[in-house]
């Protein structure tokens, strides 16, 4: 355990994160499943491109992995 108060805030800082971007990144994943369902309609694929290029801004996946996966969609 942190001694110093300001590694005490940090220590809460990342585990929040933790959690946060564990909880976005499911979602992200369950977009895409529900896209690239047979089934999907162009909801779905809009509202995953969407969710792709808010986690690309913010960090929580590689633009790479964003651009990547939304020219799948695209193509699909």
């Amino acid at each position: 355990m942190p001694k110093l108060a300001s590694a005490k805030k940090n220590m809460r800082k990342s585990r929040a994160a933790t959690v946060r971007n564990r909880a976005q990144r499911s979602a992200l994943r369950s977009a895409l499943k529900k896209a690239n369902a047979a089934d999907s309609s162009a909801a779905d694929k809009k509202a995953a491109v969407s969710l792709l290029d808010r986690a690309a801004r913010k960090g929580l996946v590689h633009k790479n992995l964003a651009a990547r996966n939304k020219s799948r969609l695209a193509k699909a």
